[in-house]
């Protein structure tokens, strides 16, 4: 796990002469990515530059040092990430003829995999996280990926004639030509995802590369892309039609090799323990398969404790004889922390998760840990949310009948009056007047588990000078990036979108299988593994997804929802397939979910805080936002009549992010 970065000037524009020195300052902002050293490769011509801050996990040795050239030094290469598999690939390109210059690097694969397989077989073979790139001399070129999930980020922009390319965003910004302005198309989706839907970001003119996609940037400066991989259900009939009991033993198998092949590393590793199932079988499987005890963490709150998940994370820690670790913060701990944040983050990530990941993560960093395993993903593949299964209910019960049998035009006259009428509390009716306007405008009931705004309430938020424009349509026209829904002020079109290409894929079609896709798409790369490799890469710690393994995720991509709802159980199929693994309170509680108490800080300093911050930001003082609509957000959440936590965290982290990175306040 690293930080890269790196500058490529296209044919015509006039190489500058401090190239060497932008380099530098890129890679000096993201120094936390990688405390372990540095690296640096310019091109004799100077018109192609890379930059690497390395975290030394695997092969510590000064030989895989980067940027790492083949021998010849036809191909140069920065990467972040791990790649698994690699001592299995090593033995193939050995066997075909290559020779290796270090003992067990996993980078030095990646140059000879590209050398015999060109990128599209190389990716196809890999088996792990990673955003890379590779400058490949003989054809001029410069070659990017990002890994199939989306866990390692990978950001570019393309300003003056010059392509830029980095870990993080603050790495692009610290050349001073790239300038600072808000999207404002992206910050309407913002408002409904809590973060930027790929390949857009709040920054205007920086860009991410999705998942699962290969960009290639030829010396003239066009810029071609293609997705490699999807989240899609397949036709392979072997994981298909399979008995419940047959599917229990293809996910117990392939989660105990997600989890096995994860341990690899030269450096001390641990756990994030919550004492939910999916990190309880975290822990439970590392211990099958390792000589020493687990180090696990938990965090837990001393001014709120009825979040506390201690009571469970300790039996699992005792039942399996970890090295247990806790740390308990309130809210001032929290204060302290949130220019960090906003800063570490780059872009909004209005995820309030982000705070009590932190200062586990720091816990782990402090105990000598380097890598840690955690449990994204498992909720997303198995129906693990309470809500997913109202909505389960809720396409049974109305959303089908209603879309089926009620005539379009009466559904957009209903949904047009169900807008108007709407509560302003996220209430249920407030929900079911959102229900009836997606139904009214043909967009799915499900959007995303991370919805914050619904369209009936960023209508209102959003003042009356936002304009719907941006200028991500002819940068990325002709990049072979999938724009579908961007333009729209409407975010279900993006959803749309997704689903389209679902449709197009001759498996499953069932409601849970459609949620679970979307997630694949948005929530899933653009915020909750963004949270996890942005909060714990500032605190120099690599995170690993065992449940988002992609054979796992193509195997249960596969299962239809009968089986893993099977009698309404939540996550039916994982609880059976880790049943000999722990104890029946730990596999059957209600899930609490990894939360933080911000309806409870709202009410205190943090609020005032959260006020001023909003209330004194361009945003909301051009008339971008709406004042007079988040006042009463305020006065209402304050006086306990309705909870809108949500809606202030996601405002005030647009706007903390506003004042820190555009207008450069703080």
């Amino acid at each position: 796990m690293c930080g890269i970065a790196g500058l490529f000037v296209s044919n015509g524009t006039e190489v500058p002469s401090n190239l060497r020195q932008s380099l530098e300052q890129m890679n000096a902002t993201i120094t936390h990515r990688g405390p372990d050293g540095d690296g640096f490769w310019v091109s004799d011509t100077g018109r192609i530059g890379l930059a690497h801050r390395r975290l030394a996990i695997v092969d510590l040795s000064d030989e895989a040092a980067q940027p790492m050239s083949n021998l010849d030094g036809s191909l140069q290469l920065t990467f972040n990430g791990e790649i698994y598999n690699h001592a299995e690939l090593r033995l193939e390109l050995e066997a075909a003829g290559h020779t290796f210059k270090t003992d067990h690097s996993d980078s030095e694969v990646l140059i000879h995999g590209y050398k015999a397989w060109g990128i599209d077989g190389l990716v196809k073979r890999l088996d792990g996280m990673y955003a890379f790139a590779i400058w490949d001399v003989n054809s001029n070129k410069l070659v990017l990926a990002r890994d199939r999930i989306g866990i390692k980020p990978l950001y570019f922009s393309k300003v003056g004639g010059m392509f830029r390319f980095a870990s993080e965003i603050k790495a692009i910004l610290s050349d001073s030509d790239v300038p600072r302005e808000t999207d404002n198309v992206a910050l309407n989706h913002y408002l409904s995802f809590m973060i930027a839907p790929a390949p857009m970001t709040l920054f205007k003119g920086i860009y991410k590369l999705p998942a699962a996609h290969i960009m290639e940037v030829d010396l003239d400066g066009t810029i071609k892309t293609r997705r490699y991989w999807d989240a899609l259900p397949s036709q392979d009939t072997a994981t298909q039609n399979l008995s419940e009991q047959e599917y229990v033993d293809g996910i117990r198998s392939r989660l105990d090799s997600a989890v096995e092949k994860r341990l690899m590393s030269d450096v001390p590793f641990g756990v994030f323990l919550s004492g939910g199932i999916d990190s309880s079988a975290n822990v439970a499987l590392m211990s099958q398969k390792m000589d020493r005890p687990v180090d696990t963490f938990t965090i837990g709150f001393k001014d709120h404790t009825h979040l506390n998940e201690l009571e469970y994370a300790q039996k699992i820690a005792k039942k399996y004889n970890t090295n247990h670790h806790e740390i308990l913060v309130d809210e001032n701990d929290m204060l302290d922390y949130l220019d960090d944040l906003v800063h570490h983050q780059d872009e909004p990530i209005a995820d309030w998760v982000c705070v009590p990941l932190y200062f586990v993560s720091k816990l782990a960093k402090d105990s000598g840990v380097t890598v840690v395993q955690v449990g994204e993903g498992a909720d997303e593949q198995f129906c693990g949310y309470d809500s997913w299964i109202t909505y389960l209910k809720t396409y049974a019960s109305f959303w089908n009948p209603y879309t089926k049998y009620v005539p379009g035009f009466l559904r957009r006259l209903i949904g047009g009056i169900a807008r108007t009428f709407a509560p302003t509390k996220r209430s249920a009716g407030a929900q079911m007047a959102e229900a009836l306007s997606r139904a009214g405008t043909g967009h799915d009931l499900f959007w995303s588990g991370a919805n914050a705004f619904w369209n009936v309430h960023k209508s209102r938020a959003l003042g009356s000078s936002w304009k719907n424009s941006s200028s991500f349509a002819d940068d990325l026209g002709t990049t072979g990036l999938d724009l579908t829904g961007l333009s729209s002020a409407n975010s279900g079109d993006i959803v749309n979108g997704y689903l389209n290409d679902l449709k197009k894929s001759p498996g499953n079609d069932d409601p849970l299988t459609r949620m679970a896709y979307n997630e694949f798409r948005l929530r899933l790369p653009e915020l909750l593994l963004m949270r996890v490799d942005k909060v714990g890469m500032s605190t120099s710690i690599e995170a690993r997804v065992p449940f988002l393994d992609h054979n796992l995720v193509e195997y249960t991509q596969n299962i239809p929802q009968r089986l893993k709802v099977k009698g309404g159980i939540k996550k039916n199929l994982l609880k059976q397939a880790v049943a000999d693994l722990l104890p029946d309170e730990i596999i059957h509680r209600k899930k609490m979910g990894f939360a933080a108490p911000f309806e409870q800080w709202l009410k205190g300093d943090f609020g005032i805080r959260a006020e001023d911050t909003i209330m004194n930001c361009e945003l909301v003082k051009n008339k971008t936002l709406h004042k007079d609509y988040i006042t009463a957000r305020f006065k209402e959440h304050r006086a306990g009549q309705a909870d809108h936590a949500l809606h202030i965290w996601t405002l005030f982290n647009l706007c903390a992010w506003h004042d820190h990175w555009i207008k450069q306040n703080s």
